[in-house]
């Protein structure tokens, strides 16, 4: 029922519905306009409601007030499993009284509360209450403004925290300080298993603590650093973590500032790292340099299944490089050049790769200015590589 416009009115006839229905389990109403009316005209039917499991109220301009309405239905709410509340208008006053619900709820397991105005404030209390809360083990924070305060208080509740295996804090400024405090968590969380810290403002020194994390982390299986200034050095402490890490299997570092030292860097990490599976390294520098580092990995790395080196400034050689690797590499199925510069040249030394590697499945080449003949020349690869998905 999303993007219909019930507005409150309509909320509120279904929110009388809800008290008597015994057999729905889903309701999506987001984009709705139920506003502060219609949402605490549901808060009132899920206190006697036993049977929805999932509830989506995505932006409906639901305010802090109506918010607490909500909160004092998960009270006594035994059912809901899935809250979506994101863009709301939630804020700090909201995110605390949902806190005191969490500390007694024992049947929600995934809260989104992305895009809320939640500041540092409302992230402590969220905390607290993740230090009692058993059941819940998603929760998304995304594009708020939590900062380094709101950081260093969720990573205290990770210490004791036995449940939570995703936690979303893209978007929230949280800093090196929020980044090393994280860290320092995840060297005793044993739960915790997917992590966003995409644009944070995270820098070298809360890269080299993350770093540390990796090495002896026995749980984190995806991590996204993406669009925050970790640069080369940063890079290379984190390629020394992943040589010897045995659980993450995710690594995104698009737009990372990352540019030929980095890669090497992380070359090396490929050839003796055993879980990695897919490698984003979007938006960065590696220029040719890098592309042939990699590609030399990728001679004798047997895990990554997935990498993404889409604007890289790669040229013919690190295109010719690439297509060496893939006419011994076994494992990869995916590989996303977008927007380099690999031009006709670059096309015909893939085609040859291409003729022998039967194991990739999707190659994008999109805006390369391969040109008429070596487009054409890719396609007829097409016809003896049937498993192959090319974009052109």
């Amino acid at each position: 029922m999303f993007y219909n416009k019930i507005g409150s009115d309509g909320a509120k006839a279904l929110s009388e519905a809800l008290k008597a229905n015994k057999t729905l389990t889903t309701l999506n109403l987001r984009n709705n306009s139920i506003g502060d009316n219609g949402g605490e005209a549901l808060a009132e039917a899920l206190k006697t409601n036993s049977t929805l499991t999932t509830l989506n109220l995505r932006n409906n301009s639901i305010r802090d007030n109506r918010g607490q309405a909500l909160a004092g239905s998960l009270k006594t709410n035994s059912t809901l499993t899935t809250l979506n509340l994101g863009l709301n208008l939630i804020g700090d006053d909201g995110a605390q009284v949902l806190s005191e619900a969490l500390k007694t709820n024992s049947a929600l397991t995934a809260l989104s509360l992305w895009s809320n105005s939640i500041g540092g404030n409302g992230a402590q209390a969220l905390s607290e209450a993740l230090k009692t809360n058993s059941t819940l083990t998603t929760l998304n924070l995304r594009n708020n403004s939590i900062g380094d305060n709101g950081g260093e208080a969720l990573a205290e509740a990770l210490k004791t925290n036995s449940t939570l295996t995703t936690l979303d804090l893209w978007g929230n400024s949280i800093g090196d300080n929020g980044v090393q405090a994280l860290s320092e968590a995840l060297k005793t969380n044993s739960t915790l298993a997917s992590l966003e810290l995409g644009r944070n403002s995270i820098r070298d020194n809360g890269a080299r603590a993350l770093s540390d994390a990796l090495k002896t982390n026995l749980t984190l299986t995806t991590l996204n650093l993406g669009r925050n200034s970790i640069r080369d050095n940063a890079v290379q402490a984190l390629s020394e973590a992943l040589k010897t890490n045995s659980t993450l299997t995710t690594l995104d570092l698009i737009n990372c500032k990352i540019g030929e030292n980095g890669a090497q860097a992380l070359s090396e990490a490929l050839k003796a790292n055993k879980v990695l599976v897919t490698l984003d390294l979007a938006c960065n520098r590696i220029r040719d340099t890098g592309a042939q580092a990699l590609s030399e990995a990728l001679k004798a790395n047997k895990t990554l299944t997935t990498l993404v080196l889409s604007r890289n400034l790669i040229g013919v050689n690190g295109a010719q490089a690439l297509s060496e690797a893939l006419k011994t590499n076994t494992t990869l199925t995916t590989l996303d050049l977008t927007i380099n510069k690999i031009k006709e040249k670059g096309a015909w030394a893939l085609l040859e790769a291409l003729n022998t590697n039967k194991i990739l499945t999707t190659l994008d080449l999109s805006y390369n200015k391969i040109g008429e003949t070596g487009t054409q020349a890719l396609l007829g690869a097409l016809k003896t590589n049937k498993n192959l998905i090319m974009k052109l």
